[in-house]
């Protein structure tokens, strides 16, 4: 068991190449093979310590699984399983969360978990019990993730560094989101992030994402950790920290505005693969850089020309569709694009059919309203999808009734050109001091006549803890802008918690204010 753990000791600590070579001269060794026949035939006289050390040394060293030895150890310790204390249970149970399913692994599992049932109220390490939670994965039953999760809130008060970091990968393991447990965890990675390897901050925002937990705290000083550090980081760990809070919807707007610098000076780095994570991020957290920003497109769109001859169909129309959301048409590619679809290489499978319409259609609008040539029509083709709203509208349907005097003075589930939708709209004198009926309107037209659009968007539509539009949305705001509409966005949860009284006195204060009919600044496509 000595030889074979340290053997494990020493073979963890080399690169992924160094192993590889290393793992053939073990496995050639005559003195491993005769080692590991001494192991076979000893396993049943082994101490319980000796035999789960011996197994995940095994295990971890990569013998195959399928071998009789792997499985005479997994046998043998189901046999044994009530005689291990419970640091032979962290190690066992670290051992099988990196194994496969197999018949005798599942049966030991089974057992194991039974004995954690028995024993959990005896565990005070924190280390055992986040051992048992990754390997018990997420088909543990709910009354046994329950009970772990107690388990660790009686010692978390003891709770060290690498113990959150930890913690945080065990739950997500689980996926059992336990916020108390995971707010003590963030409160101690914040304290103590400069010591946090790069990798696991990329775990941290990943099992975030498994779990649902957000916390923009927590988000916010790994985001300033890696930009106050950004000189030390390659650019390609940088892209993947990026990816990771992208899907989070978290915008780290200070890191975003250091890496477009590093793109501008050093785009060579942008291989296919990053530049389309890169376009990904900046579209969805709908990112305009606050300086340099033509250079910027400019740069990724030389970047994406080069990519052209190796590109797939389908890479191409997510490249060309993320800088449309920016408002960026980037022309060479645009016209391979179109040659394309003429062509009808679109067209794939029918899982993606769906997905790349929608992108293809959001690319020609783009084309269509985010042209220099285009300007603002003098009327705009609409028509009310239904007279009805969904329940998540009433509120706001009833507190305009309350505020501007009855339906008439609005219209609700309206449709226009391009297939976009607008929840509520609302027409005003060229003074915008009066809201007018919307059938004086429609009689007499008059293009002095201000309209304004309501949309009531969900939390997820924003970037995550602000105000901010995420890509889709604040592309349509832009669109509609473009057909002469003063768009109004509103996060509909917030607006749902408000009183009645509030509610009203919201719309009101949107309705009349200035800034409702201020367009805001342009995106890109002054470039264009």
């Amino acid at each position: 068991t000595n030889c074979l753990t340290m053997a494990w000791r020493l073979f963890k600590n080399l690169s992924e190449e160094q192993q590889r070579y290393e793992k053939q001269l073990i496995f050639e060794h005559p003195a491993f093979v005769k080692l590991c026949q001494q192991l076979l035939r000893d396993a049943r006289r082994m101490t319980r310590g000796d035999l789960v050390f011996s197994l995940h040394a095994v295990v971890h060293l990569g013998v195959p699984q399928n071998t009789l030895l792997v499985q005479t150890l997994v046998r043998v310790c189901q046999e044994k399983l009530n005689q291990l204390d419970n640091r032979c249970i962290s190690v066992l149970a670290t051992t099988l969360a990196g194994m496969d399913k197999d018949k005798n692994v599942s049966a030991l599992q089974a057992g194991l978990q039974l004995l954690v049932e028995q024993r959990i109220s005896s565990i005070r390490d924190i280390f055992i019990l986040h051992n048992l939670m990754k390997c018990l994965g997420k088909d543990a039953p709910v009354f046994l993730k329950k009970k772990l999760e107690m388990a660790v809130l009686r010692e978390i008060d003891g709770l060290t560094f690498p113990n959150a970091l930890r913690m945080f990968l065990a739950l997500a393991a689980m996926n059992y989101c336990s916020l108390p447990i995971l707010n003590a965890c963030s409160k101690k990675i914040q304290e103590n992030v400069h010591d946090a390897p790069f990798r696991q901050l990329i775990l941290i925002l990943e099992a975030c994402h498994t779990l649902q937990y957000r916390n923009v705290k927590l988000f916010s000083a790994l985001a300033d950790y890696v930009n106050s550090t950004a000189y030390l980081w390659d650019k390609r760990q940088i892209v993947l920290f990026l990816s990771a809070c992208e899907t989070l919807g978290f915008q780290p707007r200070a890191l975003l505005d250091v890496f477009t610098e590093k793109v501008t000076e050093d785009p060579e780095f942008l291989n296919l693969k990053n530049l389309l994570i890169v376009l990904r991020v900046y579209s969805r957290l709908n990112y305009v850089p606050r300086v340099q920003k033509h250079l910027f497109f400019e740069t990724l769109h030389s970047c994406l020309n080069k990519c052209l001859p190796q590109i797939s169909n389908t890479e191409l129309l997510k490249a060309v569709y993320s800088l449309g959301i920016l408002g960026y048409l980037p022309h060479h590619a645009l016209d391979v694009l179109l040659q394309k679809d003429n062509k009808d290489e679109l067209i794939l499978s029918d899982d993606l059919k769906e997905q790349n319409a929608v992108m293809l259609r959001c690319v020609k609008t783009c084309m269509e309203l985010d042209s220099p040539s285009f300007t603002k029509p003098a009327f705009v083709l609409t028509e009310n999808s239904s007279s009805l709203v969904s329940l998540n509208l009433r509120k706001a349907q009833e507190a305009l009734i309350e505020l501007l005097g009855g339906k008439n003075m609005f219209r609700q589930n309206v449709r226009l050109p391009y297939k976009y939708h607008i929840d509520f709209e609302i027409r005003m004198d060229s003074d915008r001091k009066k809201v007018l009926p919307i059938a004086a309107t429609d009689d007499h037209p008059d293009s002095r006549v201000q309209r304004l659009a309501f949309l009531f968007a969900p939390i997820s539509a924003f970037c995550l803890g602000t105000t901010h539009p995420q890509g889709k949305l604040a592309m349509k705001k832009r669109h509609l802008n473009k057909l002469g509409y003063h768009v109004i966005l509103v996060q509909n949860k917030k607006f749902q918690e408000m009183t009645n009284e509030k509610a009203v006195e919201f719309l009101k204060g949107k309705i009349y204010s200035e800034d409702a009919f201020s367009f805001p600044e342009v995106t890109v496509q002054d470039n264009n």
